[in-house]
């Protein structure tokens, strides 16, 4: 016996299916009447689309891969076997500065404020004149055009190797809308594997040139910062043992040409009169006493010259921006049926969301 409630059941859902396919027929055939409407639409959003790529500037993006060298504090073998004595008779030679800029670190040190601006200060050859980096950035933004209309910017000018310290106000904002900008869209520091030490800086640009030129420069000041920092402490040491080397072989030569001083006020001296041999005997002792320490001290400082050598260079150069760059545009085909698309569903949108107003308010 069949169950009356599956049969109403069932013919709902027949009811509700034939319904929705005769709607969806009726959209259809109104979709389909305004198909001029439609049309129209998607040959103006085509034309917008085609326009828009056309009048769209491609980014140049520059890449420099380095490779960052990964030195454990006190080396390996003979030299950190020489560090290690070196250091149990209380001997500082200067070893390693260790991990501060390895890894993570060195990635946000490129991209800190310190190092961005200290690069758009550094000069560079544009058409023919020196300038630095950030009179080219402002002038491929074309912002001294929008600046003429205001008093007092007229005049601002970032001038090569400029002194950081002596910048307005005014300065200070203009370089940190760069430095923002930069951070941000145009310079990306990246290390694709944490295993890998070799680390990739891009830089983007709507000016080819800038983009190059801007990727070396960025490299070298990072790379410079680095090792002046890094090699800090063996430079300090390498100094200290030069000046002390210097002093004691001042001392020495002086005690030799004492000796000899005193040998000839004591020649053909009477062998009873020994009292008169102490000068001599005195300088003799200085003598073998600063020969000792100049010996100490020279292998000292050869071996701080050996640290020294050790810490640098830090980054060394794999691949550099070659001409042309990547580029990357808008093309014509992808704005025109981009551009066509979404104006056609615009106003499919449009046209659906009117009917349904009127089928309310009717």
């Amino acid at each position: 016996m069949t169950d009356p409630t599956i049969s109403t059941a069932s013919a709902e859902d027949e009811i509700s299916l034939k319904e929705l396919i005769i709607k969806l027929k009726e959209w259809y055939i109104y979709l389909l009447s305004k198909w001029m409407v439609i049309g129209l639409a998607g040959i103006i959003g085509a034309s917008i689309g085609l326009v828009y790529a056309l009048n769209d500037k491609p980014i140049y993006t520059a890449t420099l891969s380095f490779v960052l060298e990964d030195e454990k504090s006190g080396g390996g073998g003979g030299l950190g076997g020489a560090l290690g004595l070196a250091s149990q008779f209380g001997i500082d030679l200067g070893g390693s500065a260790g991990g501060i800029f390895t890894g993570t670190n060195l990635l946000e040190l490129f991209k800190s404020r310190r190092m961005v601006e200290q690069t758009l200060l550094k000069p560079v050859a544009v058409n023919g004149k020196t300038v630095s980096y950030a009179e080219w950035y402002i002038q491929n933004a074309q912002w001294r055009k929008a600046w003429a209309k205001k008093e007092g910017y007229e005049s601002i000018q970032f001038l090569p190797n400029a002194d950081r310290d002596k910048f307005t106000r005014v300065q200070d904002s203009i370089m940190g809308v760069m430095y923002a900008d930069l951070s941000k869209n145009g310079l990306v520091v990246s290390q694709k594997d944490k295993k890998i030490s070799i680390i990739s800086v891009e830089v983007k640009s709507m000016d080819e040139l800038f983009a190059k030129s801007f990727t070396e420069a960025i490299a070298k000041e990072v790379s410079d910062f680095y090792v002046q920092t890094k090699s800090k402490k063996a430079n300090l040491n390498m100094a200290i043992l030069e000046r002390q080397t210097d002093s004691i072989r001042q001392e020495l030569n002086g005690a030799i040409t004492g000796v000899a001083v005193a040998n000839d006020n004591t020649f053909g001296l009477n062998p009873a009169l020994n009292v008169q041999r102490v000068p001599s005997a005195r300088r003799q002792v200085d003598v073998q006493a600063n020969t000792a320490i100049l010996t100490v001290l020279v292998q000292q400082t050869e071996m701080a010259k050996v640290t020294l050598r050790k810490e640098t260079p830090l980054i060394q150069v794999i691949d550099r921006p070659i001409l042309p760059l990547k580029k990357e545009k808008f093309g014509k085909a992808k704005g025109i049926l981009l551009g066509g698309f979404l104006a056609g569903f615009l106003i499919v949108l449009g046209l659906v969301f009117r009917k349904l107003i009127r089928g309310i308010l009717v």
